[in-house]
């Protein structure tokens, strides 16, 4: 591996010395914050913090958790246990209580934060029944950047950033994590299965299920990088462009039209951008 673990000063031809320089920090500012808690999605940017807390401060001084509700895919759930089993992390699953507030479940442009705000207790809680003094998310550089309300959540509850307080960007973040063995550095982004349903719609245990099964028969079919947007009657399906040839091509056409009817959609649409992450959003600029 390229990285000197001490110094980062020895770095491979594809990566360069501001990177070395941020890594450093990174470690740094991990070392000194003694016992730990990763908020723990088994994305590459919480992979990555999982990775590197326990190299620096060892495996019994982090707690990786995971916040398991009907939000969060099988499939993604199957992965964190997998990723936290092969960095050797200490894992603890949770059980959230999201859909248990009415201000979640409306789905206004503010249900990221109320999510966090009952993640970041849970793990808050925790960390002081169990010893652990700091909470921790994956947050980078260019998060600052997107519509990300439930990082005000974490600000009111003292929860840090190691990345973005080291300064990483979302690509260095994946340069790291490929210099460092980690097999999510071409992870494609994580969203919770709620991001899916537009704005104003409710978030109800139907709509998620949907959803979820929706995306599993399509990564069953040999796609990444994919969404299944709920409108109500209407499945807005997002893949990369380049497959959108494959998605259109019969048989497979009607296969996905038959999966979603069974699904209880009506309608099934491409959306002909192709997959883009935090596509919901969008509806929040075109208002601006």
């Amino acid at each position: 591996m390229g990285v000197d673990m001490d110094s980062g000063a020895n770095m491979n031809e594809a990566a360069t010395r501001e990177l070395a320089d941020k890594y450093r920090r990174l470690r740094e500012d991990l070392q000194s914050m003694g016992r730990v808690i990763v908020a723990f999605s088994a994305g590459v940017d919480s992979t990555l913090l999982l990775k590197v807390s326990i190299d620096t401060l060892g495996r019994d001084n982090v707690l990786a958790v995971t916040g398991v509700s009907p939000s969060l895919a099988q499939r993604e759930l199957a992965a964190v246990k997998e990723l936290a089993g092969q960095i050797g992390a200490h894992l603890e699953l949770i059980e959230t209580t999201e859909m248990d507030d009415p201000k979640y479940t409306a789905n206004s442009t503010q249900r990221c934060y109320f999510c966090k705000l009952d993640l970041f207790g849970k793990l808050r809680a925790l960390g002081r029944e169990r010893g652990y003094g700091v909470v921790l998310n994956g947050l980078n550089v260019d998060d600052t950047g997107d519509f990300r309300p439930g990082t005000k959540a974490g600000k009111e509850l003292a929860v840090r950033s190691p990345l973005l307080e080291a300064g990483l960007t979302k690509a260095q973040v994946r340069e790291l994590s490929r210099e460092l063995g980690l097999p999510t550095w071409q992870k494609p982004a994580l969203a919770c299965l709620a991001s899916r349903i537009p704005y104003g719609s409710p978030v109800t245990i139907q709509s998620l299920k949907q959803v979820e099964l929706g995306e599993e028969f399509l990564y069953g079919k040999g796609f990444s990088g994919l969404r299944v947007r709920h409108h109500g009657k209407v499945a807005r399906i997002e893949v990369q462009v380049e497959d959108m040839g494959r998605l259109l091509a019969d048989p497979l056409r009607g296969e996905v039209i038959a999966r979603m009817k069974e699904l209880g959609f009506t309608y099934v649409t491409v959306d002909l951008q192709g997959f883009r992450s935090g596509s919901g959003n969008e509806v929040i600029v075109a208002r601006e």
